[in-house]
């Protein structure tokens, strides 16, 4: 089936990076996966079985693990003379068998079929439907029903609000002038404390060794392609059939061995437009097509949740189906992970976007991630404090992120809670120097609707770890809780107190200067001048630093504009609270590909000259 040249460079491969040499033939595409284990089947003694397309006994299969299967790498088929048929993807060795009668009993009483790992997959996806699709929007909420945002508000949180609600209501009808100062004190100070919380978190990534660190980090890329472990890659997507051939291409530029990666490409099963295309751009076979079943709640972490469930990697990364992420992304993960130690579960990397100068908006959310990816995580990340995820970019380690349940299906910002969930269960969250370049909503309304889930998920994550903040504090100590209440509480809050504050003084110019309490005192007063200018002054200043340290110089001055830019996360703010008392898991998509135009369909032969073995290698033949 292949040439004598097409041997030797396979042995070389397997030479550099210790796969087996059927795998290297497959992720090349020079054999494919049915040919391959025929022959394998016929070298080990074994008829070979098409699991696709021969009967299956579904309720014997599901006597059996699901987790075992798809690790081990066999199934039950069915019987045969009193004998269990067994497929397997895996040599019959001693070992093997010795694991198999474990689950089975003795070989005697077995009858072994060769078969091929993806049809093991797709049986056991097929089988045990109901139960992926249990523990993608569930299992979270069944084994720690404490973590998962499906519960909403608790009873305690509940009785604070309408106690909250009830001392507003009597303390304007006995007192308007004294409770009035008192609200407006209390949102000054919490407004100085978010802002101030943020400031310092950011000197303290604009400091040279922060950057130092993710330098070096990023130098040490591992290039020892037989120490690089098996990687995979999670690309959920929904109504994007317009990025499909883009996707493919964007992935095929990833330089890492195609023997050590999988790609799972998530499809959703009422999304029939890009499943079509998706098998129209026919991927390599690095490239799985996954449909999602079809359940409730239809969000980007059940979807991932699927894919956390049938993925083989030891490591594990998410894109988004516009990304762009840097070609040595994989090796640098890699490398970090050696470095930062078995407690560290994730490694961000900084997003940026590639269509920042399409106009204000875009050149707006560009200063934004420049300041959040480019100081202000690695700040947070030099103070050792809980780092939120981005939704993208996100590197872990598989066994350890299974460990954390995978992602809530009920949080709308699922990747800020998973950063905050590993803080509680004791696991660190780091960056690396690495860029992904993804797309900036260039239109007002998807923005609106983008920024109120993201605003929404991080009232969810708030509102679920503070109900019980004695358990918090014992979980990750005082500094952390209050890092994590700053940060995700008060992001929300300062968004939604701005426009009371703007209100509040015209109303003070407008109608006269009644006499408050608290107001009146020069210490209020210093505060508020301090939020008015200073803060204000703050938040400039970082986005221009963003832009700065990010060489985005020609979107600097732009960065005088930013208190108008909050203008509009105040409105997405309000709308996310509306929609968290009224539908807290309503997902608002994000259309993609609206500026991408000059990307077509991939054909097979571009997205496989293109990096079908890793953007390294070229295969003879």
């Amino acid at each position: 089936m292949i040439d004598r040249k097409t041997l030797d460079w396979a042995l070389d491969r397997q030479a550099e990076t210790g796969v087996r040499i059927g795998r290297i033939l497959e992720a090349a595409e020079r054999i494919h996966r049915l040919d391959l284990h025929r022959v394998l089947g016929a070298q080990w003694g074994l008829e070979f079985i098409d699991l696709l397309r021969e009967p299956v006994d579904e309720t014997l299969v599901r006597c059996f693990d699901p987790e075992t299967l798809l690790g081990e790498g066999w199934l039950p088929v069915g019987r045969e003379e009193e004998r269990l048929v067994i497929a397997t993807c895996e040599p019959p060795t001693a070992a093997f068998l010795e694991r198999l009668r474990e689950h089975v009993g003795e070989p005697e009483t077995l009858v072994l079929r060769c078969t091929t790992p993806l049809d093991i997959e797709r049986t056991v996806a097929r089988c045990f439907e109901e139960h992926i699709v249990k523990r993608s929007t569930g299992e979270l909420l069944f084994r720690r029903p404490e973590l998962s945002a499906a519960g909403g508000f608790s009873r305690g949180q509940k009785l604070w609000a309408l106690a909250l609600l009830a001392f507003m209501i009597v303390g304007f009808a006995l007192d308007w002038q004294f409770t009035l100062s008192l609200v407006v004190a209390l949102a000054n100070l919490a407004f100085l404390g978010a802002v101030g919380f943020k400031l310092v978190a950011c000197l303290v990534g604009t400091i040279a060794g922060a950057r130092e660190d993710w330098e070096s980090a990023g130098a040490r890329a591992e290039r020892d392609d037989r120490r690089l472990p098996d990687y995979t890659v999670l690309v959920p997507v929904y109504r994007e059939a317009n990025v499909i051939g883009g996707l493919m291409r964007n992935l095929a530029a990833l330089d890492y061995p195609s023997e050590k990666l999988e790609i799972l490409v998530l499809l959703e099963a009422d999304d029939e437009e890009t499943i079509r295309a998706a098998r129209a751009a026919r991927p390599p076979s690095t490239v799985r097509l996954v449909v999602v079943p079809d359940a409730q709640p239809k969000t980007k972490p059940k979807a991932c949740n699927v894919g956390l469930f049938l993925a083989r990697g030891d490591l594990l990364v998410i894109y988004d189906a516009e990304d762009r992420p840097e070609p040595l992304q994989l090796r640098k993960a890699v490398a970090a992970f050696e470095r930062a130690g078995e407690r560290t579960v994730c490694v961000q990397a900084r997003l940026r976007y590639w269509n920042a100068s399409t106009n204000l908006l875009t050149r707006m959310f560009a200063l934004e991630y420049g300041y959040w990816f480019g100081i202000m995580l690695p700040g947070l990340d030099r103070l050792r404090l809980p780092i939120p995820l981005g939704g993208t970019s996100n590197h872990f380690r598989t066994d350890a992120l299974r460990k954390l349940v995978g992602w809530d299906p009920h949080n709308v910002t699922e990747d800020a809670d998973l950063g905050l969930r590993a803080a509680v269960e004791g696991y660190r969250v780091g960056v690396i120097d690495s860029d992904t370049d993804e797309e900036a909503c260039a239109e007002l309304r998807p923005w609106i609707r983008q920024r109120t889930r993201w605003i929404k998920g991080y009232m969810q994550t708030a509102l679920v770890h503070t109900r019980s903040p004695r358990r918090l504090v014992a979980q990750v100590g005082v500094r952390d809780a209050l890092g994590f209440l700053l940060l995700i509480a008060g992001t929300p809050l300062t968004f939604l107190l701005a426009p009371v504050m703007w209100v509040g003084t015209a109303a003070w110019y407008g109608f006269g200067e009644p006499h408050l309490p608290l107001v009146d005192s020069g210490a209020f007063w210093t505060i508020a001048l301090i939020n008015l200018l200073i803060g204000n002054g703050v938040m400039i200043a970082l986005n221009l630093l963003g832009a700065i340290r990010g060489h985005g110089w020609r979107s600097a001055p732009f960065a005088l504009l930013n208190p108008f830019y909050w203008v509009l996360h105040s409105i997405a703010a309000w709308r996310a609270l509306v929609q968290l008392i009224h539908k807290p898991f309503y997902w608002e998509k994000t259309p993609h590909g609206l500026g991408q135009a000059e990307v077509g369909h991939a054909g097979p032969e571009e997205v496989f000259e293109a990096g079908g073995l890793g953007g390294r290698t070229a295969v003879p033949g």
